[in-house]
């Protein structure tokens, strides 16, 4: 008999802390493990880790992991922040913006690498009375 795991949904509220980041891919490496999907860590957890330093290095709030089910074999990672602003190359606007930081800057790569390693990938600016935007990526097996 064959188990069938209805979609499932996981939301970690982290503060502004440094340590913030760690916290939510330690969670994500659980419930992927607990979801039997372990395969998928490596590049969900990169994923994760670059949305969740973008809006620890752009907010000045608390932020938030979500974590859902996008497929059977598949996750969707999304992490909100307080700040509106969609960065340049991840709005609807402008999904083929491929701009680069320059060879010598020490930031601005985080964006790119998710574009580049997510099967898809978007945002969403907060509406009625939620402030903030969201920024999510999915990665299924199939791309791996």
């Amino acid at each position: 008999m064959t188990t069938v795991v209805p979609p499932w949904t996981y939301t970690l509220q982290l503060p502004r802390d440094p340590r913030a980041p760690g916290v939510g891919r330690a969670t994500l490496r659980a419930v992927l493990e607990t979801y039997g999907l372990g395969e998928l860590t490596l590049t969900a957890e990169l994923l994760a880790g670059e949305l969740l330093s973008n809006a620890h290095c752009h907010t000045d709030g608390p932020y938030a992991l979500r974590l859902r089910s996008s497929t059977p074999e598949g996750i969707r990672v999304a992490v909100w922040d307080s700040n509106p602003e969609i960065p340049p190359g991840f709005g609807e606007d402008d999904r083929d913006d491929d701009r680069r930081p320059p060879e010598t800057a020490e930031g601005g790569r985080g964006l790119h690498i998710v574009r580049a390693c997510a099967d898809s990938w978007g945002s969403y600016p907060m509406v009625r009375g939620q402030t903030g935007k969201l920024l999510w990526a999915e990665v299924t097996p199939s791309s791996l």
